[in-house]
């Protein structure tokens, strides 16, 4: 049976909303009983050193994936990965992740057990930071892009779009502002801060993680999204942001928050904390929703321009037409 080579309008109209709806099953219930818990129980570590080189070794949760799905599962399923969008795009988000460090780790984070790390530093503004944190965030970008190519092209492959190079020359220009993600965005940064300086036992200080999370989830989005909407396999989406999202909780709410691996400064979060996960905040529940949508969003964009075989000003502002 043949395949159409896009998705139906209506699929790309529900598609956000679907991967939203079930992300609410899961977060709603899931908030309400968390908040049952008014006396959070104390980890005791009586060890001086409870997790030597911890941080170092968990870093595997994201190595791992990318050597078994890049040198196994993708090989095997005769996946042919964009490499050149692929690599474009890593090259693109990596180094913001390493900006977020080098510019913001001071005012974010703090990293109490250095013993959990190979004790090397990295530059930072202020003072240096683990050299973990780089890998981490090379490879959190890796992992993601992987794991949606992977369900895009092979697990889910009969939901996505067959034809790029015929369908992106069809689009005018591929930035296409969406105010709706605007808006959302600014209600988000303002009810943030209204949450903190009401609310919150931390009233100091500006909900700043939290903006920049919302940031640059919002730019993509408000840049980008009518264009990519017909071209992001919603399925492959919704279920790889399920598995980055558990894995970072297991990781931050079980490891690094209880035993020191890293740690968030009050006076820039919003102060909504889950005191059943070691108060771990809000945000870090957040970030790799942000980072996964950010992620696609960049990819399929790139994947695009590339199919258009266009120069990136006229792909992207719409100046010039195709052959």
């Amino acid at each position: 049976m043949s395949e159409p080579a896009v998705p139906r309008a209506s699929d790309s109209r529900m598609g956000p909303w679907i991967v939203l709806a079930m992300l609410a099953m899961v977060v709603i219930p899931a908030a309400m009983t968390l908040n049952t818990v008014r006396d959070p129980a104390k980890l005791q570590i009586l060890s001086t050193n409870p997790t030597p080189h911890g941080y170092t070794w968990s870093l595997s949760l994201f190595l791992l994936p990318i050597f078994v799905i890049g040198f196994w599962l993708v090989p095997n399923g005769a996946v042919k990965i964009p490499k050149r969008a692929f690599w474009r795009t890593i090259g693109i988000l990596a180094p913001l992740g390493f900006g977020l460090d080098f510019f913001f780790a001071r005012r974010l984070f703090t990293f109490p057990n250095v013993a959990a790390t190979l004790q090397i530093d990295a530059p930072a503004l202020g003072r240096p930071v683990p050299i973990e944190e780089y890998i981490f965030y090379l490879s959190g970008f890796i992992t993601v892009l992987l794991l949606y190519v992977w369900m895009d092209e092979f697990w889910l492959a009969a939901y996505n779009v067959r034809d790029y190079r015929l369908e992106s020359r069809a689009i005018p220009r591929l930035f296409q502002f969406h105010g709706t993600s605007t808006i959302l965005g600014a209600v988000l940064i303002a009810a943030a801060i209204a949450y903190k300086k009401i609310y919150s036992a931390s009233p100091e200080g500006f909900p700043e993680y939290f903006a920049i999370l919302v940031f640059g989830g919002v730019v993509p989005a408000a840049s980008f999204f009518p264009t990519v909407r017909g071209f992001i396999n919603w399925r492959a989406f919704g279920l790889t942001s399920f598995i980055v999202l558990l894995v970072s909780l297991v990781w931050e709410a079980t490891l690094a928050i209880p035993y020191g691996w890293w740690d968030y400064q009050s006076r820039q979060m919003m102060g909504l904390r889950i005191g059943a996960w070691a108060g771990l905040p809000i945000e870090a529940a957040c970030v790799w929703i942000a980072v996964t949508f950010g992620t696609v969003v960049v990819f399929e964009v790139v994947k695009l321009w590339q199919a258009s075989e266009r120069t990136a000003k006229n792909a992207f502002l719409g100046r010039q037409q195709p052959a």
